[in-house]
C-alpha cells in the first residue's frame, strides 16, 4: 500500500481534494492510502504528494511556513522521486516568487514569478471563474489525451510566468493565454481545480497516481 500525503496547513478546497483522491481510489481500486497531513515525518515518507490551495499567495505561504518541518519535509520527499502536484495557489507556491500584495517568495523550484492577469479584453473578468479549455504545450503523462476540448474548472486572479519555457505544460486562454500548467521531472502543478472538474478532473488525478516520472 502506497502512501499520498495531502498537505493540510488550512487550505479551503483541502477537504474537496481530499475526497476526490479517495473516490479515484475506489473507483480505480488503486492501492493507495491518502493522508490529510501536517506530520513531516508522514510527508518524508510518503510515495507522492499532493499540496492543495486557494486565496492570496503570502498568505498560503505563511501557513506553509507555520507547519513545522513541512517544507523541509516536502524538499526531502522530491529529491528522492516523490512525484508532486501542486493546485491551484499549491501550483503557484511552486515558483521563485508571488506578487500579491506585495513581493513574497516561494518554494523556488520551478523559477518564475506569480503575476495578477491582465487580459487584453475590458470584458473579460478577473476573477477568472468557471469551465475554460486546458490545451497541452507537450506530451505529458498527467494530461494524457487532453485537447482543447478538455474543460477544467478555474478560479484565480494570478497566473504563474515559468522562466523557462520547457516548464510550461499547458495553457488556457482567457482573453490572453496563461499558464495553467507546469512539470519539470518528478514536479507538476495546474492552476485549475481537479478536483471540481468533475470526470476529467478525476481522471487527471488518477494519472497523477499511476505517474512514474
Amino acid at each position: 500500500m502506497q502512501t499520498v500525503a495531502l498537505i493540510d496547513y488550512g487550505s479551503g478546497n483541502l477537504r474537496s481534494a481530499e475526497k476526490a483522491l479517495w473516490e479515484v481510489v475506489r473507483r480505480t481500486r488503486a492501492p493507495f492510502e491518502i493522508a490529510t497531513t501536517a506530520d513531516p515525518e508522514v510527508v518524508r515518507r510518503a510515495d507522492r504528494i499532493v499540496l492543495p490551495g486557494v486565496g492570496a499567495f503570502a498568505s498560503c505561504m505563511d501557513a506553509v511556513q507555520a507547519r513545522e518541518g513541512i517544507i523541509e519535509a516536502m524538499t526531502e520527499a522530491v529529491a528522492r522521486g516523490a512525484p508532486f502536484l501542486g493546485v491551484c495557489v499549491g501550483m503557484q507556491l511552486l515558483a521563485t516568487k508571488g506578487l500579491e500584495f506585495g513581493q513574497h517568495e516561494g518554494l523556488g523550484w520551478i523559477e518564475g514569478e506569480v503575476r495578477r492577469l491582465e487580459p487584453s479584453d475590458p470584458h473579460a473578468k478577473v476573477p477568472h471563474m468557471g469551465w475554460n479549455a486546458v490545451e497541452p504545450s507537450r506530451p505529458h503523462p498527467l494530461l494524457g489525451e487532453a485537447g482543447p476540448e478538455t474543460h477544467m474548472y478555474f478560479t484565480h486572479s494570478f497566473a504563474f510566468h515559468p522562466e523557462r519555457a520547457s516548464d510550461v505544460l499547458a495553457t488556457t486562454d482567457h482573453a490572453g493565454r496563461f499558464v495553467s500548467a507546469v512539470a519539470r521531472d518528478n514536479v507538476a502543478g495546474v492552476q485549475f481545480h481537479p478536483e471540481k472538474s468533475q470526470a476529467a478532473g478525476l481522471a487527471m488525478i488518477g494519472r497523477f497516481l499511476e505517474w512514474r516520472p
